[in-house]
């Protein structure tokens, strides 16, 4: 439970602190307001390390919108994906003829969120867009185009607003790298 007294024991850097990433948020929800106008919106948080991120984008996104949220595991307990993607939840509002933003933590190897894109693009959405709050470009398998993202990173295991490491760290209010004994 030391993690949880002392995570800065644990983190070998902080790659984003707290002000840069809010600050970059409130730019994504503008663009986000500017680009949706007069649009009727769904936005799609992918569970659970994108709650946080959600949450704060939301609060910077001033039109009308409606949201639910999609669960999917790739990584089971590993810090890799396992290439084995599994809804945990599928929305529960109707897609169709509806514009779809979905927003995710962290845009990786690529193979979930194009699995997720596949599957809401059989639903038939009027468009559908994606906004990760991380970019990890150099770990590309699958590739898939995004419409906005927050930052791009190194290749390096990250942990904090909203990012686990065995359901630890995401209450950080930074994203950081964890020391390698961790």
């Amino acid at each position: 439970m030391d993690q949880f007294k002392n995570p800065s024991k644990y983190v070998e850097k902080i790659l984003l602190n707290e002000e840069t990433i809010l600050q970059r948020v409130q730019e994504l929800g503008k663009q986000i307001t500017k680009d949706y106008q007069n649009k009727d919106v769904l936005l799609i948080c992918v569970l659970k390390g994108a709650l946080v991120f959600f949450a704060d984008l939301i609060r910077d996104i001033n039109i009308h919108f409606d949201f639910d949220f999609v669960q999917l595991s790739s990584y089971g307990n590993s810090t890799q994906s396992s290439g084995n993607i599994v809804f945990l939840r599928k929305p529960l509002i109707d897609i169709n003829d509806r514009d779809i933003l979905v927003v995710d933590d962290i845009l990786d190897s690529g193979l979930t969120l194009s699995y997720l894109k596949s599957y809401l693009l059989s639903k038939n959405p009027s468009s559908l867009k994606i906004c990760v709050l991380l970019n990890k470009v150099s770990h590309r398998i699958q590739p898939i185009e995004v419409d906005y993202i927050g930052f791009n990173i190194p290749d390096e295991f990250v942990v904090g607003y909203g990012l686990d490491f065995n359901d630890m760290y995401r209450g950080l209010r930074y994203i950081a790298v964890l020391k390698d004994e961790n």
